[in-house]
């Protein structure tokens, strides 16, 4: 197999990585039903990558790295500007930050100590990526529709805060 069929799954992730800001521009812009386009395509990346590293054995130890690095800054991102464009309560964005933070540090601290470290994602830690991911995605839905849903998005907010609470204590 030839050196660019292998490396399929990384220029995935690495497309993943570029269209995090793109999807801030979008946000920022008003270009709502854009931004709701590039980010479903960055989770289509995510997982059309995934999919074919597994089932035809292209995992690479930088893709290991660089993939759930595309996930945390494509959610950060799309936290931060959503916060900042005050459809996303900033007590949330402070908590999804922290929590990124706290695991980053905690690797860190880890590696300059020495100690071995399993980088080996939690059943919660998938849960709360899903759960913030849907939640981003129901934002940026309903901003195209221009449909206020003050109950229904706090509600999709306190669910978010658990998931991300739960994945941070585990």
């Amino acid at each position: 197999m030839n050196t660019l069929l292998r490396n399929i799954p990384n220029v995935l992730t690495a497309v993943r990585v570029l269209l995090a800001p793109l999807t801030a521009y979008l946000i920022v812009r008003g270009a709502d039903f854009a931004a709701l386009g590039v980010f479903a395509a960055a989770g289509a990346t995510d997982a059309v990558d995934g999919f074919l590293a597994r089932r035809f054995g292209l995992v690479s130890r930088f893709g290991e790295y660089l993939d759930p690095a595309a996930d945390k800054l494509l959610m950060l991102i799309c936290f931060v500007t959503l916060t900042m464009m005050h459809h996303v309560p900033l007590w949330l964005c402070v908590l999804v930050v922290a929590r990124d933070a706290a695991i980053i540090l905690g690797v860190l601290v880890a590696r300059a100590l020495s100690l071995p470290v399993k980088m080996e994602p939690l059943a919660i830690g998938k849960a709360c990526t899903v759960v913030q991911v849907g939640y981003i995605a129901l934002l940026l839905l309903l901003l195209t529709v221009n449909l206020d849903m003050t109950q229904l998005t706090l509600m999709a907010a306190v669910i978010a805060a658990v998931f991300t609470l739960l994945s941070w204590i585990a």
